[in-house]
């Protein structure tokens, strides 16, 4: 308690006069600084940059050997480069430099000296940066002789920056906290005691304010620091414990600063913040009961009210503190009073106070809604703050223009929820009869709160407005399908009858936004629960007929909600003729275009075999919509999609019929444009016309279909067999065949014409499976001609698709055959030249071997074929820096291995060059590859040795026999450890994914050598001895400026704000 006295003491002597009226960062701080700073020992640097002026760049760094030397000036021209170079090349280098410096061996030396008090805020601020580096990551460098002395000159760089540069004494608090951190508890105990101990000594011409605030910035970052540590787990354990000890000396320090009448509101604000950093520590909520009500206090003072709430919010959210019933009872009713406030902040348009106070009800409702539930004896102040949040939820005004307090309430009703459907049966009863009448409130203000606005305020929001208000009502739409789940059907009928009294009261005349919100509600419920039991849904189908629709955002909710009720309409077909011509009319609306199509395409996908006798109807409005083009290129295909359902329903003939009308337009149209020379225009409508096809082809099925295999290694196939004849889509495809290869012709080097060409192929063979099978040859064979002109990654995937399909298939085995060996031959030409330019071919080639493997593993015993090339291939594509092109060629291996028992030809390959993979594989674990791939990498490994056990052995220890592979990081030890683990385990893969992992991590881990140690004692140690020997001559060099040191009038443009961005810049 004397400590602490010692500094409110020392504050009230700062409020006497003592302290400068000049802002820190100006001038007058800078000579005060200066002067406070004189017993400091700082050494003295020979050579030091002039500044010529802002703008110039006296020396550019620049990536030679004499650029490493990191020398006081070479930082400083760095520094200047970085800030004021206009070039951002230049800027980019000297911040590549910079990063360099700062984790040097030098940055001992130079980080004290760019501390100097003549140096500007923003070369200080590196400097305390750098000191921050390398106690934070390099910690193992510094002797254990060394942590007094450095402690020593931190706590005199801190108060005298306790005046000077905010940034820069904030940074020199968070080097003295990493300290700490890794001094607790056993080389520093009691460290927050001796903090507190060494501020409230008087002394360097320091005010008693400034040190008060200096104490508190380190006691805030001090915990702050802990959280983003990179301290070993077992040490993490050890410091939250001793900074829990800890608490016992902070808590009555803030405490006693917080309740001073006469404390200055700067003081108390940092107080708050540093409340707010100690309590995210798991303190006690019952040890922080007092200064949590005096934050409750604070939230009065306008100044100090945002700090006040976040110290508030940190204290109650911890999940600890929930074992504090009483302590959390006494919370509410100061949360309740409250109230007023909130009220009075929402008639005066205070959103801010509004906002907090919010924060505050809904922190402590929804960390601690069982809790308080539980108290059954206090349940009158719950359902009190309950409500409360319900005002919340619905506060005046629209989201996010008036307000954007509503959304942060709407977790805390998941949460009560859950929590209330979680009780036992009997228990959830009682709580039910209380509760259910107030999600029913609920309903009706969140429907409130999605109504838009007029018109014409609606006209007057930007589009970021519209957007945010936007995924608003989805929230809203959310919360609606989980509460349904406590109020069931109930809530569609509640919603219906408010619905159809407002439908059916002509005497008082009601808003479009009131029948919008109303349908919205019905359309968040339908989208995700099954309301096909629903004995409201017949109704409500026939109030949509009798809605005046007049306005754009109601009929897209309309449209939306029949597509909702597609399912419900596939079970009721009778109903089709009340909304269908509903949609029918919107599709020619432009301002309808995506809830309309969407909504067709629902209908036409869930209830085509209902839709027969609107069939000619619906294609004749699809067509005319088309042709006039209303909708945007991604519509037309949605459009497209749904005619395909429509037309799978109909018999053959009618779905020729009608494919004849749909698509001859579009024919006609590609046969213009396939005459015409390759210009952009008619390039993008090409692919325009292919893409129709394509969708259309994606959908229309004539059969049914079941799922592939589970482990994709079998084709789907028909669940019931087609109708006799030719497939519709077969006969198109054949008559438009030589339309296609003529556009092909003109456009075979040009990527997405290609695509566009083959997705039409690939999603015609994925619905018709093999019904696709007449056309195997002649696509066969384009695709060869294709490929061999142009090599294209889309041409490939097509080919792995026909050999997923077609490969097993005795007809069509000769031209997938000739397929794949001309492919993979011109492929291999490919990796001859280099084929780093081309990762997608690779890929696609990868995934096309792989897929070969597992349908037909016979391809590869084809002398045509040459199965080494492709082996080396593998190996080379594993090298690759893209993620996908490595899984698939991990992949390639794996389908591979198991075959050397079975295919002679990969057999011998496998026994020739096997050792190469293995090379490949340890060389990306060694750190080759990204983390990401481990698994895969550790798939070839297990399929390694499950099928080449003897040889994995010798290839091994062949290939970690060399010094330093695959990383210089490991020893022999871990090698042959990591050798023995992944050849004990032939079974449990995930296993195997393990070792891989840990043996990764090893080889990559930097590990920080102990090469500093002299350079780091060597400058402490000058530090200390030069100025006990000659403390005059170290005020004398530091007290004056010689003509070649850094005058700071060249800086007087200079600002903290603009130190703070370009500090900013350098660090991150």
């Amino acid at each position: 308690m004397e400590k602490i006295d010692h500094i409110l003491m020392a504050l009230d002597a700062a409020k006497c006069g003592t302290t400068s009226k000049k802002a820190p960062g100006d001038g007058e701080t800078e000579k005060r600084q200066g002067g406070s700073c004189q017993h400091r020992l700082i050494p003295s640097v020979d050579r030091k940059l002039r500044v010529r002026g802002d703008m110039e760049t006296p020396g550019r760094i620049v990536a030679t050997p004499d650029a490493l030397d990191f020398t006081v000036e070479n930082v400083e021209k760095a520094l200047h480069q970085l800030y004021y170079d206009p070039n951002i090349e230049n800027k980019n280098l000297a911040q590549k430099w910079l990063m360099q410096a700062q984790v040097s061996p030098q940055a001992w030396q130079f980080c004290w000296v760019l501390l100097s008090p003549d140096k500007v805020p923003e070369i200080q601020y590196f400097g305390a940066s750098a000191l921050h580096t390398k106690i934070s990551r390099y910690w193992s460098d510094i002797p254990t002789d060394q942590y007094e002395s450095l402690k020593s000159q931190l706590f005199s760089q801190i108060a005298c920056f306790s005046s000077g540069s905010k940034m820069v004494l904030t940074r020199l608090c968070v080097a003295l906290a990493s300290l700490a951190l890794n001094t607790m508890p056993d080389a520093w105990p009691g460290a927050v005691a001796e903090m507190v101990r060494v501020f409230q000594e008087e002394g360097g011409g320091v005010d008693g304010r400034a040190r008060c605030l200096a104490l508190l910035e380190l006691l805030t970052v001090l915990p702050e620091e802990f959280q983003t540590s990179r301290l070993p787990q077992y040490r993490k354990g050890q410091v939250r414990g001793a900074l829990g000890r800890e608490w016992g000396s902070v808590c009555p320090l803030l405490q006693q600063l917080l309740r001073r009448t006469d404390s200055p509101g700067a003081v108390k604000a940092r107080v708050l913040r540093c409340l707010s950093s100690w309590v995210l520590l798991d303190v006690p909520l019952n040890e922080s009961e007092g200064l949590v009500h005096d934050c409750f206090s604070a939230l009065s003072d306008p100044e100090l009210f945002d700090t006040a709430v976040e110290a508030i919010v940190n204290a109650i959210s911890q999940p600890d503190s929930q074992r504090y019933v009483n302590t959390l009872l006494k919370l509410v009713p100061q949360v309740l009073a409250l109230h007023d406030q909130l009220r009075e902040a929402v008639q005066n348009g205070d959103m801010e106070t509004c906002h907090g106070i919010c924060r505050i009800a809904v922190t402590l409702g929804e960390n601690h809604s069982r809790t308080l539930l539980e108290q059954v004896d206090h349940w009158q102040s719950f359902l009190a703050l309950v409500n409360m949040i319900m005002f919340c939820t619905g506060i005046p005004g629209h989201y996010p223009v008036n307000e954007t307090t509503s959304s942060l309430t709407l977790t805390f009703w998941y949460t009560l929820q859950d929590e209330i459907m979680s009780f036992e049966s009997d228990k959830q009863a009682v709580y039910l009869q209380v509760y259910r009448p107030v999600y029913f409130q609920l309903v009706d203000v969140l429907l409130h709160k999605a109504q838009f606005p007029s018109d014409q305020e609606y006209a007057s929001w930007s589009s970021e407005e519209k957007e945010q208000f936007r995924i608003y009502r989805v929230d809203i739409s959310d919360t609606l399908m989980y509460v349904y789940e406590m109020l069931g059907a109930e809530l569609l009928s509640n919603l219906y009858d408010k619905l159809g009294r407002l439908l059916t009261n002509t005497e008082q005349p009601t808003s479009w936004q009131h029948t919008e919100a109303l349908l919205y509600g019905f359309q968040s419920i339908a989208e995700t629960i099954d309301v096909n039991y629903s004995d409201v849904i017949p109704g409500l189908i026939g109030l949509i007929p009798r809605i005046n629709i007049n306005n754009v955002q109601l009929a897209d909710t309309v449209m939306f909600t029949i597509g909702a009720l597609a399912e419900w309409l596939a079970d009721h077909p009778v109903m089709l003729s009340s909304v269908l011509p509903l949609v029918l009319q919107a599709l020619g609306n432009p301002d309808l275009s995506v809830s309309s199509v969407s909504t067709l395409k629902k209908i036409c996908r869930e209830c085509k075999y209902d839709l027969p006798p609107y069939a000619t109807n619906i294609v004749a409005v699809s067509q005319e919509v088309l042709i006039k083009q209303i909708h945007k290129t991604s519509q037309c295909m949605w459009l497209m999609q749904a005619l395909g359902f429509l037309l799978s329903a109909l018999p053959v003939e009618d779905i020729l019929r009608n494919l004849h009308s749909l698509i001859t337009p579009y024919i006609q149209q590609l046969e213009k444009l396939a005459d015409e020379t390759p210009n952009p225009s008619n390039k993008l409508a090409i692919i325009h016309i292919l893409g129709l096809l394509s969708n259309l082809f994606t959908t229309l099925d004539i059969s049914k279909q079941d799922d592939e295999s589970a482990d994709g290694s079998a084709p789907p196939v028909k669940a019931t067999p087609p109708p006799p004849g030719p497939n519709p889509v077969v006969v198109v495809l054949q008559q438009v065949f030589a339309l296609i290869q003529k556009v092909l012709s003109k456009w075979l080097n040009d990527s997405q014409v290609v695509e566009a060409v083959c997705a039409i192929f690939e999603k015609s063979v994925k619905t018709l499976l093999h019904d696709f099978a007449p056309m195997v040859s002649q696509l066969s064979e384009m695709l060869g001609q294709m490929y061999s002109t142009i090599p294209q990654a889309s041409a490939l995937d097509l080919t792995r698709q026909m050999v997923h399909i077609f490969a097993s298939e005795t007809d069509h085995f000769p031209p997938i055959k000739a397929l794949f060996e001309l492919v993979t031959s011109v492929t291999l030409s490919i990796f001859q030249q280099g084929p780093r330019d081309h990762p997608d071919i690779v890929d696609s080639f990868m995934q096309l071997q792989a897929q070969a493997l597992k349908r037909k593993p016979d391809l590869f015993l084809s002398e045509s074929l040459d199965v080494k090339a492709v082996f080396h291939c593998g190996i080379l594509s594993l090298k690759f820096p893209e993620a996908p092109t490595v899984k698939s060629t991990c992949q390639y291996f794996t389908e591979l291995l198991p075959h050397c028992s079975d295919v002679p030809p990969l057999a011998r390959v496998v026994q020739e060059d096997g050792k190469l993979l293995v090379q490949a594989v340890l060389e990306g674990i060694g750190g080759g590859a990204s983390r990401s791939l481990m698994d895969q990498f550790a798939e070839v490994l297990f399929s390694l040795n499950k099928h080449c056990f003897s040889l994995l052995t010798v290839w091994l220890k062949e290939a970690l026999q060399p010094p330093g592979f695959p990383s210089s990081r490991i020893t022999t030890e871990q090698k042959d450890n990591f050798s023995q683990q992944i050849l004990r385990e032939r079974v449990n893969k995930r296993r195997v994914k393990d070792i891989v992992k840990e043996f990764t991590l090893l080889c990559r881990v930097q590990i920080s050598g102990c090469h500093s140690n002299k350079v780091l004692s060597k400058s402490i140690k000058t530090l200390r001895n030069d100025c006990n020997d000659n403390p005059s001559s170290c005020r004398t060099r530091h007290g004056s400026h010689s003509s070649t040191e850094l005058p700071s009038d060249q800086w007087t443009n200079f600002n903290s704000q603009q130190a703070s961005e370009r500090a900013s810049y350098l660090l991150h």
